[in-house]
């Protein structure tokens, strides 16, 4: 199978644009160890690897990040989940 993702460029002036595919559904949890899991379907596993391909572009300054929480993305309970470019 070959999946093809579309990516938008860069702008600084607009900020990282988050797109994601209809149904997607992420969750985070971290056991007693530290362990972090990532959860998804389908459709949540194409849109974070998106988020990610974006936050690899060139013109992406170090420490630029993006948050993604139960109010913003992630499932009700995950924990926060914080990317960061280096």
């Amino acid at each position: 199978m070959k999946y093809v993702i579309d990516i938008s460029e860069y702008d600084s002036s607009k900020g990282f644009r988050f797109e994601w595919e209809d149904n997607f559904h992420i969750s985070t949890k971290v056991d007693d160890k530290g362990a972090i899991t990532i959860a998804a379907n389908p459709d949540g596993l194409i849109s974070l690897a998106r988020h990610l391909l974006v936050l690899a572009q060139t013109n992406i300054p170090k420490g630029y990040h993006f948050h993604l929480d139960s109010s913003n993305s992630l499932e009700v309970g995950s924990y926060e989940l914080i990317i960061e470019r280096e």
